[in-house]
């Protein structure tokens, strides 16, 4: 699975992100390659995801096709969120 964590305004929280989802996606057994990029490197290379895991404010922004999954996140550093999000979207 291909992963892209966004941060809208630039690349510190989406490295963290990138971190934490790989961490996390390793905890439960889930292979992923996981990249990060800002909010404008985003709005070009959606499609080439198959998840891209974003804060709530900046999803409306970014396009993708339909085979790539966009969920938002309110904390994008909370663990217990990242992860109930993955699951109720099916993710794991």
């Amino acid at each position: 699975m291909k992963v892209l964590a966004v941060c809208g305004s630039g690349m510190g929280t989406s490295m963290i992100m990138k971190l934490k989802v790989s961490q996390l996606f390793q905890k439960l057994g889930v292979q992923a390659d996981v990249n990060s990029c800002s909010l404008g490197e985003a709005k070009s290379g959606l499609s080439n995801y198959d998840l891209v895991l974003a804060s709530t404010h900046i999803v409306p922004e970014l396009k993708a096709g339909p085979k790539t999954k966009i969920i938002g996140l309110q904390n994008l550093l909370d663990n217990k969120e990242l992860e109930a999000k993955l699951k109720e979207n099916g993710i794991v």
